[in-house]
């Protein structure tokens, strides 16, 4: 057995035992397995190293970080709550394309935060109310706010899976927006659709618009959208200025915050704040035991002995691996999977469009937040609902889950061409 599958074989124990028997956070069984194979591989506890591991992902840490905390800002000031008994009012007497807007809500703070638990918390809190009120039973509103907080995490333009890809062979996080929407839309439409159309067939609005807060909308109106469409203008133009502009993701979600003070209800922004930062604190710490990890793999040849075994698959085997491998790694953490497993994958597939195909290996990671035990967006979509128990959410996702993973093994095999037509 050579030393680098041995060290390997060290990191994944020393971290499945930390997570599974000592019930010690991801972060800290990530930091511990780090360690344990730097001592193993004769290289004793080189703080540089894991420290320059921790702050790999500072870029994408502070995206998370303000990202929250303008999701926090939003909530309270009423944003999330006007949106969506907006959309109940407007398309209440056309229920698909109800469903459809309700999950692009449920997707949307994900979609900013990079974090599925974020979405479920948020807006998923909001969301499942009103779709418990139009007719669809309490295991499948929980199911359709679960995979939304999925889509959304994945959508653009914040995918931190992605982005841990992209930095693990050095590609920089240009040019995802497309394929991401080209994943993540068909399959949020047809989740919802699949899980929700057949419950709701007549929405009694008059009844239903008694159970929902509208103090908000009526006594802010408009404004409270304002901090929404700042953040959009300023994204869209740092894109497209970038020279003259140039403000950066986390520095537009900070201005969009205090716009929000201004827009609607008032708000003690140092609380929100901190709110904010405890509730993202569990990901941010992944984020850095990820790094940590990643660094230690690289230092001690593991990640090279990992990659050019890898390589040594036959094609058909590769795709069947990644199928089963990484949604289950990601039982443990997502952003784990996508580093361990995800860049080796992206670089078996060195035929295929990169960004096309990191985009889709990305969308079989984010899986992770289903599966047990931790399954985060399963278990908290369970608690909002009310639910005791998770199992009913896991076996309603299955269809959902095989969707994801079928089609972006074919959008992987189909990335050349489709690479032609969007880049």
């Amino acid at each position: 057995m050579s030393i680098e599958l041995t060290l390997f074989l060290i990191m994944v124990i020393i971290f499945m035992a930390s997570c599974f028997i000592l019930k010690l956070p991801v972060s800290i069984a990530m930091v511990l397995s780090s360690v344990s194979a730097m001592i193993v591989s004769g290289n004793g506890i080189p703080v540089r190293h894991l420290i320059e591991g921790c702050f790999g992902y500072i870029d994408t840490i502070l995206v998370i970080a303000t990202a929250m905390i303008f999701m926090k800002v939003i909530q309270e000031i009423g944003t999330l709550n006007a949106l969506s008994s907006s959309i109940l009012k407007k398309f209440h007497k056309s229920p698909a394309l109800l469903l459809v807007l309700l999950m692009f809500i449920s997707m949307f703070p994900g979609m900013i935060t990079g974090s599925s638990t974020a979405s479920v918390l948020t807006a998923g809190s909001i969301v499942a109310p009103i779709l418990m009120l139009i007719g669809i039973p309490i295991v499948e509103t929980a199911t359709i706010i679960a995979i939304g907080g999925i889509c959304g995490m994945i959508a653009p333009p914040v995918n931190v899976p992605a982005m841990i890809i992209g930095g693990g062979i050095d590609m920089p996080y240009v040019g995802f927006t497309i394929p991401l929407l080209l994943l993540t839309i068909p399959v949020a439409i047809f989740s919802v659709l699949y899980l929700g159309l057949k419950h709701v067939k007549n929405i009694n609005y008059e009844t239903i618009a008694k159970e929902i807060d509208q103090s908000s909308v009526m006594m802010y109106g408009f404004k409270l959208y304002i901090p929404v469409l700042i953040v959009v203008i300023l994204m869209i133009v740092d894109k497209v200025f970038p020279r003259i502009f140039g403000l950066g993701m986390p520095l537009i979600f900070i201005i969009g915050s205090f716009v929000g003070l201004i827009s609607g209800k008032k708000v003690n922004f140092i609380k929100v704040s901190k709110e904010a930062i405890n509730q993202c604190l569990p990901v941010l710490g992944i984020l850095m035991g990820v790094g940590m990890f990643i660094q230690t793999m690289t230092l001690t040849g593991v990640r090279g002995y990992v990659v050019v075994n890898s390589l040594s698959l036959p094609e058909g085997l590769l795709f069947v691996a990644m199928a089963v491998t990484i949604p289950l790694f990601g039982a443990v953490s997502s952003f784990g999977a996508a580093s361990v497993l995800g860049v080796p994958f992206l670089m078996a597939f060195l035929s295929y469009n990169q960004i096309i195909t990191g985009s889709a290996i990305s969308f079989i990671a984010a899986l992770g937040d289903l599966m047990p035990p931790t399954a985060l967006a399963g278990i908290f979509a369970a608690q909002i609902v009310g639910m005791k128990n998770y199992t009913p959410v896991l076996k309603k996702s299955l269809i959902p889950g095989i969707i994801i993973i079928v089609y972006s093994i074919v959008i992987i095999l189909l990335s050349n061409k489709l690479g032609t037509i969007i880049f």
